[in-house]
């Protein structure tokens, strides 16, 4: 029943669109204009650059575990904390605690903080409490 509904809407759509009269604007140029747009962002300006180097080991390393502000992330960390302490005694493994979702937006109250952190550890794990 709806596509008979349908098909009879568009039967008298089609008939009203032959019935009426044409704009002057298209009566002054019959050919379609388009307007092109491109799919694809602006470029960014900042060139690519390639990942940090792996290191070999974690043994004897400064470890530092991002956790971020969601619920799941502390016990997350704190587990793997334990795990990370058991397996490699010797390193030493600080945490940083984000209560904002980006910490490294200029706007962010933590930037040096979190700065100073990056730059006292050799490796990061990232601890995303979903």
């Amino acid at each position: 029943m709806s596509v008979v509904r349908l098909s009879l809407g568009a039967a008298i759509l089609a008939i009203l669109a032959i019935q009426l009269p044409c704009t002057e604007t298209f009566a002054q140029n019959p050919e379609p204009q388009y307007e092109v747009l491109s799919p694809w962002a602006e470029v960014d300006p900042v060139p690519v650059r390639g990942i940090s180097s792996r290191i070999q080991s974690l043994a004897g390393r400064k470890i530092g575990l991002f956790v971020n502000y969601k619920r799941a992330a502390t016990p997350i960390a704190a587990a793997l904390e334990k795990k990370l302490k058991s397996m490699y005694p010797d390193a030493e493994i600080s945490s940083f605690y984000s209560l904002e979702w980006n910490v490294t937006e200029v706007e962010t109250s933590d930037r040096d903080r979190f700065t100073a952190w990056a730059k006292g550890v050799d490796a990061v794990i990232m601890s995303v409490g979903d």
